[in-house]
């Protein structure tokens, strides 16, 4: 199925968080770049009872709040609120989405549709949004996770959304395939000679990936008892990370060419022993010099939950065989980071070892915030006569994305997916057997934790987990890159 632009956005979820903190300063930025069809119009819708004209205050309050100084053009912000509608909607009763269709008019020219909702909601927004003739040709749906809580309840949305959408027109959202350090693996990877050859068992000793955060609950509290790091991070971005690593070359920068090779990736990994796995949960402690509590007093109460996950993954194919892929996500640790590291091998044989020199393999470093980089650390001889031996030191070679594209306007994730969504390409968004194959492995972890063995270390706030995850490595005779 081929798309055109569409001529008309729903945003489901319109006053709520991510709208205002991201979706609307998104489009925002894309209005002002005229990257939106001049007669795009955008229709939000809520629960809230509000109209045209408050919907258009919230939108300016929001854009006031969040958007960047950098990016505010006053000259362009009337005619951006000028394409905003409202329409309240209890997306659980289907009486009220008649008045939705009533509002959005005439589609033919395409419909995008954002859907940012609770999973109990799915079913019945989908079912509504039949009724009203709202999934018909020329619409296209996004979907914002969380798709269910396990394979199960992600099996009955997907089925409830395909009964009403086909394959292509459903946009699955992993926002940090928008980010742009993570497409820039992609062309890291296949763009670029010198690493290919290395790009397998016989070059790599390992891969960790991490996702630090300082934050402990943020507002979220019901949501994360209810999730937990696994599902909230594991789950979705981690994995989509791993399969980008480790996905053999497609044959096109495609979205049915990559999906089809990261899928792949999914299916092999082997499922985790309890041996290789870790929970925790933070304690109170001290992040960057300031006392905080632990989760329980975040929470108000006891809970089982985990605030922090540690893996060791492995993929079994011939390309990773024998290579770890080692995860860890966190709240309330030493520094936020999310990044990849790719560690080499060693060279085979040290021909400085008479003169002294020691050798550190080669690492190559992949920020994806907060910094935007890619570093590869290499080996170098300190400059000097040598005559008390041969000194090697570690330097790295640096890409800063940010300083190398200086002049080039950077583009949060959502610019770009909600960008994709309306023009209908699909490569940055998640197909079915991508979720299905995530949860089948998560949910053998959940299973191992159900059986009780498995429960959550504490760990002091400002570190960097349980003394598990440090040992995770270690006993393999690595360590990770703190």
């Amino acid at each position: 199925m081929t798309f055109a632009r569409s001529s008309a956005l729903l945003l489901f979820g319109a006053t709520g968080d991510l709208a205002r903190r991201m979706l609307l300063p998104s489009l925002y930025a894309l209005h002002e770049d005229g990257l939106l069809a001049e007669g795009l119009r955008i229709v939000g819708t809520a629960r809230s009872d509000l109209d045209d004209t408050a919907f258009r205050d919230l939108a300016r309050a929001a854009l006031d709040e969040f958007l960047p100084e950098d990016r505010r053009d006053d000259s362009k912000l009337a005619g951006f609120l000028d394409r905003l509608a409202y329409q309240p909607l209890d997306a659980s009763d289907a009486a009220g989405f008649p008045a939705l269709a009533d509002k959005l008019g005439d589609i033919s020219g395409g419909l995008a549709i954002f859907l940012s909702t609770a999973p109990f909601l799915f079913e019945p927004t989908i079912a509504g949004l039949k009724s009203a003739g709202l999934t018909g040709e020329g619409v296209r749906i996004g979907l914002e996770k969380p798709l269910g809580n396990d394979l199960a309840t992600s099996c009955r949305i997907n089925d409830a959304v395909g009964a009403a959408f086909s394959e292509e027109q459903i946009f699955r959202i992993d926002h940090y395939l928008g980010k742009e350090t993570v497409q820039n693996l992609i062309a890291l990877r296949f763009a670029n000679t010198m690493f290919e050859p290395l790009w397998n068992s016989a070059g790599i000793d390992h891969v960790q990936i991490t996702i630090s955060e300082t934050v402990g609950l943020e507002g979220r509290k019901g949501f994360y008892e209810d999730t937990g790091a696994l599902r909230d991070m594991v789950q979705n971005h981690m994995l989509q990370l791993l399969a980008l690593i480790a996905m053999e070359p497609p044959f096109d920068y495609d979205a049915t060419a990559i999906r089809d090779e990261k899928v792949k990736v999914l299916r092999a990994l082997r499922p985790v022993a309890a041996s290789e796995m870790v929970r925790g949960q933070y304690a109170a402690g001290a992040v960057k010099g300031a006392a905080v509590g632990g989760f329980a007093d975040d929470l108000g109460e006891a809970s089982g939950a985990e605030t922090f996950v540690a893996l060791k993954a492995h993929i079994e194919n011939w390309r990773w065989q024998g290579v770890p892929f080692y995860l860890r996500t966190g709240k309330r640790l030493a520094e936020r980071r999310s990044e990849i590291v790719v560690q080499f091998k060693c060279v085979p044989h040290n021909i400085f070892a008479e003169r002294g020199g020691k050798l550190t393999a080669n690492r190559l470093v992949i920020r994806l915030q907060p910094e935007e980089y890619v570093r590869l650390q290499v080996m170098a001889k300190q400059p000097g006569l040598d005559r008390q031996g041969i000194v090697l030191r570690e330097v790295p070679l640096d890409l800063s994305l940010t300083e190398a594209f200086a002049k080039t306007r950077r583009r949060i994730a959502y610019e770009r997916l909600l960008l994709d969504l309306i023009e209908g390409e699909q490569t940055l968004f998640v197909r079915r057997d991508e979720v299905e194959a995530q949860w089948r492995w998560i949910d053998a972890i959940r299973k191992i934790w159900a059986g009780g063995g498995i429960e959550p270390k504490s760990y002091a706030a400002g570190g960097w987990g349980p003394n598990a995850a440090i040992a995770l490595t270690e006993r393999d005779g690595r360590s990770w890159n703190d």
